[in-house]
């Protein structure tokens, strides 16, 4: 009786238990909302609802990035988590972009409509296949590559601008196929990203800086569609403009 009542002295109280607990499953209930976030968007899509869908995929973008910032932030980092944040990242930035992309667009192009969305696919897979097995190493300042959430976003924003302008799938679905493989390639490149692991939420800001943080919110809730198509096209392209200012840069020295 004294050893069980010893025992039971050192266990911590069962409040403490669930609350540890809690804190451990908070992460992966980011990562399980993006998953739904991703599935959703693909249901959307089979019923002809793509701007839902769009919006869908960014949500799950919001999630994605939350997932990660709350396990660092409550030390509830585990092996379990990054597994499950790969797959949900598959589903939602590889799949469903991929799917949504098609049926609205690609889909009468034939051979080449779903040819370029494989390819899109199979460049996330392999980007988060690379992604796993180089991030311990990886330079934690810049992603090698464009991120499957901002390919997806790209996709996605193109899909919501066009159906916001009442502009079909089918009338240029030439551009379409052309953004799906330049995004399911960049995915794949070698072009340096910034990834933004750099910046520090424990630390206190100056006042300048949160009003931009508002300034840039009122932006994208003046018309959402335009401005985060916007950045994220202009954020994929920021790696190709650094890569081409190198070049130039390493004329100038040789000359």
């Amino acid at each position: 009786m004294n050893e069980d009542y010893n025992l039971d002295e050192h266990k911590p109280p069962l409040d403490g238990r669930l609350r540890r607990r809690g804190i451990y499953l908070l992460p992966n209930m980011f990562t399980t909302a993006a998953l739904f976030s991703g599935f959703y968007a693909i249901v959307q899509a089979m019923n002809g609802n793509f701007e839902q869908s769009a919006v869908a995929i960014f949500i799950a973008m919001v999630m994605d990035g939350l997932d990660g910032r709350v396990a660092r932030l409550t030390h509830t980092e585990s092996a379990f988590g990054a597994e499950y944040d790969s797959l949900s990242d598959m589903v939602s930035f590889g799949v469903a972009p991929a799917l949504i992309v098609y049926v609205w667009a690609l889909k009468d192009m034939g051979k080449l409509g779903w040819i370029a969305a494989f390819v899109y696919c199979a460049g996330a897979a392999l980007r988060l296949a690379r992604f796993n097995t180089q991030h311990e190493v990886a330079d934690k300042g810049f992603f090698q590559g464009l991120p499957s959430p901002a390919a997806a976003a790209l996709l996605a924003g193109l899909v919501w601008v066009m159906n916001v302008n009442h502009i079909r799938g089918a009338d240029i679905h030439w551009l379409v196929w052309g953004v799906t493989l330049f995004a399911g390639l960049t995915m794949v490149s070698n072009l340096r990203y910034y990834s933004g692991k750099d910046i520090n939420l424990r630390k206190s800001i100056p006042f300048v800086g949160i009003l931009l943080i508002v300034l840039t919110f009122i932006l994208i809730s003046s018309d959402p569609p335009h401005v985060l198509f916007s950045v994220f096209v202009l954020y994929a392209l920021s790696a190709y403009a650094d890569w081409l200012w190198g070049v130039v840069r390493r004329r100038k020295r040789k000359d």
